[in-house]
């Protein structure tokens, strides 16, 4: 059972495999878990056109996170017009992230920490020393970091600092 009820919990549409994105999910963020599962039934069968005793939700907790998992059908896709943010403090938590979610996502949907995963969900893995030089007062050096960030597609935090130190 989940802890709490958030305000706001994200409700990601999945076309058969919500379950198996929970899992996968939960397997790669510390402190997650798996909560209820709702299944679909005969009723409104018509309508969802599920088979009865398929996983209709999934609820499931990353890191403190609530999400749902819906599994809808085919009619609706993720976009990049929605990703998380995964801030990262050290590169050992990059690398971490960056592998496991982009393990059979599609690698030209890689650029400047945004990743998708092999469910189309978009993820941004960005180590917060990034955001901090990339709103540095002094304009050069906040310009060399986006420049470099740019050119990559996992973020490395060795190459930023030193586009940053010039």
């Amino acid at each position: 059972m989940m802890h709490s009820v958030q305000k706001i919990t994200p409700c990601l549409w999945f076309n058969g495999n919500a379950e198996a994105a929970a899992r996968f999910y939960t397997e790669i963020f510390p402190n997650s878990k798996i909560g209820q599962i709702l299944r679909y039934g005969e009723e409104g069968r018509e309508i969802h056109g599920q088979e009865p005793g398929s996983v209709l939700t999934v609820a499931f907790e990353l890191d403190g996170q609530t999400f749902t998992g819906l599994n809808g059908g085919p009619l609706f896709q993720f976009s990049e017009a929605i990703s998380f943010q995964v801030n990262c403090e050290t590169q050992d938590e990059v690398d971490h992230y960056w592998n496991l979610l982009s393990e059979g996502g599609p690698p030209e949907a890689q650029q400047c920490s945004w990743l998708k995963d092999k469910f189309g969900v978009s993820w941004q893995i960005v180590p917060t020393l990034m955001i901090k030089l990339l709103t540095d007062p002094d304009p050069v050096k906040a310009q060399r970091v986006m420049k470099a960030m740019m050119g990559m597609k996992k973020i490395n935090i060795d190459e930023i600092k030193r586009a940053y130190a010039g």
